[in-house]
Order: structure tokens, then C-alpha cells, then sequence
């Protein structure tokens, strides 16, 4: 599950709301062992994520580098040369 939690910092665009949703519900995910909580636990799951999302967005708003942002597109076929590498 924590492979789909993507660096999200110093990129060209910057991370949108969704991607940060995106991480936080993976992060919740792992730490509550739930994909898909019950009923009874659905409110707590969403307060989770919703908080983790704007702990992340404030994390990411506050940090800075030197070093110039990366480009989102020639990262993603950076990784997925490395995929085709490791999988053929």
C-alpha cells in the first residue's frame, strides 16, 4: 500500500488537492488496516484523512529548497523506464 505514497514537494506543477487526498488516504489506510472501514467507522476514517490532507498541505506550504523543481512528466517516464528495467 505504501508504494502509491508519492514525494509530492518541489514539483513543477506543485501537488494539487487531489494528489494530497490521494496520500492521506493511503497513509490511513496503512495505519488502520482498513481499505474500506465499516459503517461505524466511516465518520472517524474521513476525519482522518481529512486532517492528515491539511497537515500535509501545511507541511508542503512551509518547506523550501535551493534546488529547482522537478518536472512531473519527465519524472513519470524516469519511473516507468525503471519499471519496464525491473519487470522485463
Amino acid at each position: 500500500m505504501c508504494r502509491n505514497i508519492r514525494t509530492l514537494f518541489n514539483f513543477e506543477p506543485p501537488a494539487t488537492d487531489e494528489e494530497i487526498r490521494a496520500s492521506a488516504l493511503q497513509f490511513v489506510r496503512k495505519l488502520s488496516g482498513f481499505t474500506h472501514p465499516s459503517k461505524v467507522n466511516e465518520a472517524a476514517f474521513e476525519r482522518a484523512i481529512g486532517e492528515v490532507a491539511d497537515a500535509a498541505r501545511r507541511l508542503l506550504d512551509s518547506l523550501d529548497t535551493s534546488r529547482p523543481a522537478r518536472d512531473r512528466e519527465a519524472e513519470a517516464l524516469k519511473a516507468r523506464a525503471r519499471a519496464r528495467e525491473r519487470f522485463a
